[in-house]
């Protein structure tokens, strides 16, 4: 009876313990101990061995085409948004082929279409569900928007839109687009500067920029820029060419972002109330010709990024590695790229970069990277659109 008591006991531990990390990761999902895939009892596949860590790649989910966005919900189901404009569900392990209904109109167009998803941090009292996506803007183009909705067996409900960018654009680049809340549920997302380089600067746009919100859409009242007439009162920070990745910083509690460069010149950035970074005065990249765009790394009043990557990696998706299912990589933060075809990591003591590591070297185009309640890292390749999950190998 002491032995069965004591054994309790540590279970309890341990349980409390990895609620407790998955509560303070950043991600957008209640922390938990849901199951969503069996881990399998062998594997045909060599270990994985890297430079702090070695590990399996487990296939979970397969047949998708470009799955941008991964969302886990705190039942055991998983939402995946294509790109294509469709949401997959994902229950007891399988993938719904048929795609949940009611979801927003989508315009596809090169890179838009439908992007990111995350719970809202409360999900499990109010249901919420938010999407970021590509829409045809009134008057003509397209911008990217934010909508939030529920999710009743198979279909949404209660879709709500809560913004469109202005203004619209004819071509199909630089959406952006991911969403980030952070611990006062302000709802932040990212929209690129839609190849209209000329506007990044432009606070009258909603181009290049962070947007921040309120949950239910509206402005908040301390928004940097909601007291100047030239300026949209959503924006939160600018200058930001094209962000494809953003996460709540697991201690800091800081919105992390990484973005495109053009030609090089990829970025690691601290988003900061009201600040610029910079684009396209100050870059560490060129034109795709090898022009210059300028002759300036640094300006006054622009702020530096904490990494820059020259070449390109082309950054998409980004998660904090948390909890203590990878020894070694404590404090380490993972970044998809869409070039190289690889799983980045970057090693930080705080806000400095002690070390990178090029992973699984032309696994694919890496779309998405997730830390999920079950403890395991997760990740998206697209065409074929394949999500892994990361096992340690012991």
């Amino acid at each position: 009876m002491i032995k069965y008591a004591m054994n309790l006991i540590f279970f309890l531990m341990i349980t409390t313990s990895c609620v407790s990390d998955m509560e303070s990761n950043g991600e957008q999902v209640p922390g938990g101990d849901a199951s969503y895939f069996s881990i399998p009892d062998s594997f045909s596949d060599p270990v994985e061995t890297t430079d702090r860590q070695s590990f399996h790649l487990q296939r979970v989910v397969e047949d998708l085409n470009v799955p941008w966005g991964m969302a886990f919900l705190p039942d055991g189901r998983m939402l995946i948004t294509e790109r294509s404009g469709e949401i997959y569900l994902v229950e007891d392990g399988e993938l719904n082929s048929t795609p949940l209904g009611n979801v927003p109109e989508v315009h596809v167009q090169g890179q838009g279409g439908l992007l990111d998803i995350v719970l809202h941090p409360d999900y499990e009292e109010n249901g919420w569900i938010y999407v970021t996506y590509a829409r045809q803007v009134e008057g003509g183009g397209s911008n990217t928007a934010l909508a939030r909705m529920r999710l009743d067996g198979h279909t949404f409900t209660d879709v709500e839109e809560l913004f469109i960018g202005t203004p619209g654009y004819s071509g199909g680049g630089h959406f952006g687009s991911r969403i980030a809340f952070d611990d006062d549920n302000y709802v932040y997302f990212s929209i690129g500067d839609r190849r209209a380089t000329d506007s990044a600067q432009d606070l009258s746009t909603h181009n290049a920029v962070v947007i921040r919100l309120h949950d239910d859409g509206s402005v908040p009242a301390d928004n940097p820029f909601v007291n100047d007439d030239s300026a949209q009162p959503e924006i939160f920070a600018y200058g930001l060419r094209n962000i494809q990745g953003m996460k709540l910083h697991p201690e800091t509690r800081e919105i992390w972002s990484h973005k495109h460069g053009p030609r090089g010149g990829d970025e690691i950035n601290i988003i900061r109330a009201g600040l610029n970074y910079g684009w396209p005065e100050i870059t560490h990249g060129t034109n795709y010709d090898g022009s210059v765009i300028t002759p300036d790394t640094a300006r006054d009043g622009m702020e530096q990024p904490l990494l820059h990557w020259t070449p390109s990696i082309a950054p998409s998706g980004m998660a904090f590695v948390t909890g203590n299912t990878y020894p070694g990589w404590e404090s380490s933060l993972m970044v998809g790229t869409l070039a190289p075809r690889y799983l980045h990591r970057v090693e930080l003591n705080g806000e400095e970069v002690v070390a990178q590591e090029e992973m699984l070297p032309d696994i694919g185009r890496v779309r998405d990277v997730r830390m999920a309640p079950d403890g395991y890292l997760y990740f998206s390749v697209e065409n074929p659109g394949i999500i892994y999950r990361i096992l340690p190998a012991d």
